[in-house]
């Protein structure tokens, strides 16, 4: 049974009677204790992150105090562990304390000295926990930066959704279009969350055969059809204390979709032809290219499972939405595509640049990459915009006349050319062939910053 985080001190000592006098004097002082006669099994009750300390004899049978030192060490390095010692075992304490115990007392102490070690020692840890906190909140920002590249305000807003429901148990509708990335969003949940130590189970209900979906996500017992020898643990299942990411949802069958509802509702699963319902701790997220209320309107998918994954909705915004964000990860992928082959990188040219934004890109997230891997090669960089509308892309992005069309256009590449480095605002107005002046005002009427330049100086602005 694992230790509550409630509890502040463990105190083990052999001595009942010593035992329950320093369990007194810590009690009395507000401190939850938890006593025990042997340090055997307690690293495995403790987590790396419980809140509290301990306080051990050194002289005990079975695992001593400093063998326990060292196994809750190898748990977790920082975790104060406060030595009493007898007279003649000083010299052993010092040792201990070179091994990186908190502090020894030395009988007898003072009960005051006592409270007062162990009150400091708590003081340290939750100083240690709470920097923990800190910088795994500043790696899951720098993760999402990395995995979600983009400046726009929607892919902002997206980020900040993720690292919000990621610290939930809430399940998650993703809702997208082909390519735009709703498995790296739905890894992105899980590795932020407190799952993250647990299975990620994907698997694409689109891509699997009727006669097999129920199999592959329920499992069965042998003999449950023709063919089924042995017992088979389904992805649900499979994924228990962990995440499953369930894509193309709209195509589950509508009796399937009534199983998924039950384990949705009451987190158990029943294997095909067994009677045993097996209780899953799982978090679903569900991912689908179409509008599932239009399809539950017109009856292709049930409202019940609807409305019930619905409660926390992601949308990831299509690439035609992101022209700003468009160069940023077009260099981003080209970048790892040259890395990868070993070939120096190549320079996007004017005219590449504004053919990259004014592509409507159908294909998203997906289609770019491709593009960007074709262009690290040396290949030509052939996207046929008039292919697609017109006017799409970059200029569709905000709806409204041909003139909010090419205020939108101007945005995006004065936005492009920030993503490049620039040592001045000249040098900047010079790549875009305009007097500093007029890029200034473009600047504030777009609501743009020289600060999100790659990199630039504050001399000249």
């Amino acid at each position: 049974m694992s230790i509550d985080n409630q509890i502040q001190v463990v105190l083990i000592d052999d001595d009942p009677h010593l035992r329950q006098a320093l369990c007194q004097t810590l009690d009395l002082a507000g401190l939850n204790v938890l006593t025990l006669g042997e340090a055997t099994g307690l690293t495995a009750r403790l987590s790396r992150d419980w809140p509290g300390v301990v306080v051990s004899d050194i002289r005990m049978p079975g695992m001593d105090g400093l063998e326990l030192l060292t196994e809750l060490h190898g748990l977790d390095p920082e975790l104060p562990v406060l030595l009493i010692t007898g007279h003649g075992d000083v010299p052993l304490a010092v040792q201990a304390m070179r091994a990186g115990a908190y502090d020894f007392l030395e009988k007898p102490f003072a009960s005051d000295a006592l409270l007062d070690s162990v009150r400091r020692a708590l003081a340290l840890r939750r100083l240690v926990l709470d920097n923990r906190s800190l910088r795994l909140a500043l790696s899951d920002r720098q993760q999402l930066s990395t995995r979600l590249v983009g400046h726009s305000p929607q892919m902002l807003r997206l980020r900040e959704q993720i690292g919000a429901l990621a610290a939930t148990r809430a399940d998650v509708l993703i809702l997208g279009e082909t390519g735009a990335g709703k498995e790296v969003v739905a890894r992105a949940l899980h590795d932020l969350s407190s799952r993250r130590s647990g299975p990620f189970v994907a698997i694409n209900a689109g891509a699997l055969a009727e006669s097999v979906v129920e199999s592959e996500l329920f499992g069965h017992e042998p003999g449950a059809f023709t063919g089924a020898q042995k017992r088979r643990i389904g992805k649900f299942e499979f994924a228990n204390g962990g995440t499953l990411f369930l894509d193309e949802i709209e195509s589950m069958s509508l009796d399937v979709q009534v199983k998924l509802l039950r384990l949705l509702q009451e987190r158990v699963v029943e294997r095909l032809g067994g009677n045993q319902l097996i209780p899953l701790d799982i978090r679903i997220i569900a991912a689908t290219k179409e509008d599932l209320r239009q399809s539950a309107d017109q009856g292709r998918f049930r409202a019940d499972l609807y409305y019930r994954l619905n409660v926390a909705p992601l949308r990831i915004p299509p690439l035609r939405e992101r022209g700003e964000d468009a160069l940023m990860l077009f260099q981003h992928f080209a970048d790892e595509a040259s890395s990868r082959h070993g070939l120096p990188l190549h320079e996007l040219q004017p005219g590449q640049r504004a053919l990259l934004l004014r592509h409507s890109w159908p294909g998203n997230v997906r289609e770019l990459q491709n593009a960007a891997e074709r262009f690290a090669l040396g290949l030509e960089l052939a996207l046929d915009a008039t292919a697609d509308n017109p006017a799409a892309g970059v200029l569709t992005s905000t709806p409204g006349g041909l003139s909010e069309q090419v205020e939108q256009f101007e945005k995006s590449l004065i936005a492009a050319e920030l993503t490049r480095p620039h040592s001045s605002v000249r040098s900047l107005a010079e790549a875009l062939g305009i007097p500093r002046k007029t890029l200034h005002d473009k600047l504030r009427k777009h609501g743009l910053n020289f600060a999100d330049s790659a990199s630039h100086s504050a001399d000249d602005e």
